[in-house]
This record gives C-alpha cells, structure tokens and sequence, in this order.
C-alpha cells in the first residue's frame, strides 16, 4: 500500500498572518455586532429613514407581550428570543439585536465596543498589509492563487465534486482547487478592502479628509449597510471554511496551519 506522502504547504508567513486573522476577525465581529445593537436597523442613502429600513432587528408590541421581530425589505419574521428581542426566566424582556452572550465587550458599552473595533480594524489592516506585501514579493499570489484558464473551465465539476464530499489526492492535492482559489481572492480581494473602506467612511475624521469616500459609496447609511452584508459575506465564507476543514480531515489540516506539513493520500490508480 502506497505511504502518504508529507509536504510543506504553508511558509510561516501565512500561517502567523491566518492566526493573527482569526483572532483580530472574531473580535471585530463581535465588537461590530456590540456596535449594532446601537442601533440594530439599515438604511440605504445618506440619513436613516426610521419608518423603512432594508433590514431590521426590531421588538414589537403582540398583545400582552414583546417579541423579538426580524424585518428584510419589509418582510417581518418572528425571531424572539435569538434576534430583536429575548426574555428571561423572570419574565424581563431585553430589547436587543444580536444576542448580548455573542458581542463584546459588554453589555450595553458602545464606547469600549467602539474603541475594541477601530484597535482590532487597524491590527487587521496592518496583518493585511504585511501578507499582501509578502504575497506579492515571493512570488505566492501568482504561484498558488491565481487559478488558470485551465481550471476556470472546469469550475463546475469542481462545485460537483465539492458538494459530494470528493476531496482531492495525489498530485491535486498539492495545490489549491480553483474554488480555493476563487473564493480567497474574493476575500482577499473584494469582501476585505471593501469592509475597510465602508468602515473608514463612517468615521468622521475620515469623512472631513477624504469626502468624495462617502459620495462614492453612496452616503453614510449606505457605507453602513455594504459594511454588513461584506462582514456577513465574511461569516458565510469562514462557515463554510471551517465546515470543509471538518469533513476533509481536521487534524491534517490543522497541522498544515501549525506547522506547515499536510499529509498528502496517494491517488487512487485508474483502471
């Protein structure tokens, strides 16, 4: 029986600046939805129209009681108890968006939520930075995230393989997939600079040096709004990361990220 074949897949580089990340991300995360239930509700334009928000996180009046309201584009659906609004076993009811057990770093402190946010979003610029600028110089954006034409053409076998639990072997398994592939440089490159910048734009240090960000983005409710959808679309992404990590071997992959060695299985041979 052919042995599995060990190689080193990931430089030290990528592996500190993929721990920094995930640190740094959660806790932005979890500050941002401290932040939201500020004011858990979006707009579209460049003030709050209170009476129609696109999405909402709301407690609304049924009967006798407070339930918990979630509302998108107008469609309200009942999430009592996890979003809008919860009550406890004493009967209290805590009006909130998010969950107060998922934010930090407190109940109820938008100031310290604030100040944890805007550390954590330049430790994650500079983590970025620093990737970015290694990426670039040895030569790794172009030797392992660039997919090929090659591999573009067959994106739809991958999404098949992939939706089958089919995992790559052998020689494949050395390199990244072109879902890999595509899937980080839309991260890397689109969901992340776009986070940043809508958070810049809703800082009014920013707004008075650079006005035209906000005009570009279509007001200040708006930069709000594409700040949540790209750090949701963020969230989807890590789900479904952690999700394929579980299902195609966790210790191998884990290892890969601590120490660099991923074990590789041989290929089956074909008849």
């Amino acid at each position: 029986m052919e042995k599995r074949e060990v190689i080193y897949r990931h430089s030290g580089t990528v592996r500190i600046t993929h721990w920094i990340n995930v640190l740094v991300l959660l806790v932005l995360l979890m500050s941002g939805m401290q932040i939201f239930n500020a004011h858990p509700a979006l707009y579209l334009g460049a003030q709050s129209n209170f009476d129609a928000p696109i999405f909402a996180l709301d407690a609304k009046q049924d009967g006798d009681t407070v339930k918990g309201v979630t509302t998108v584009f107008g469609h309200s659906f009942d999430t009592d108890g996890v979003f809008g609004a919860a009550t406890d076993v004493a009967g209290n009811v805590d009006e909130r968006g998010f969950p107060w057990s998922v934010t930090l770093p407190g109940h109820r402190d938008l100031s310290m939520g604030r100040r944890w946010h805007f550390f954590f979003a330049w430790l994650f610029l500079f983590n970025g930075l620093a990737y970015l600028l290694w990426s670039l110089g040895s030569g790794h954006l172009r030797r392992d995230l660039a997919p090929s034409g090659k591999e573009l053409s067959h994106i739809g076998a991958s999404i098949i393989e992939h939706a089958q639990l089919k995992f790559a072997k052998g020689e494949e398994a050395k390199r990244y997939n072109v879902l890999q592939k595509l899937s980080y440089l839309i991260v890397a490159f689109i969901l992340l600079p776009l986070m940043l910048l809508t958070g810049l734009a809703m800082s009014p240090g920013m707004d008075a040096a650079f006005p035209l960000l906000l005009d570009v983005l279509g007001g200040r409710q708006s930069a709000r709004t594409i700040h949540f959808i790209t750090a949701s679309g963020i969230v989807i992404f890590v789900a479904v990361h952690v999700f394929m990590v579980l299902v195609s071997g966790v210790w191998n992959n884990l290892r890969s990220m601590i120490t660099g060695r991923y074990a590789i299985e041989p290929a089956e041979e074909k008849r």
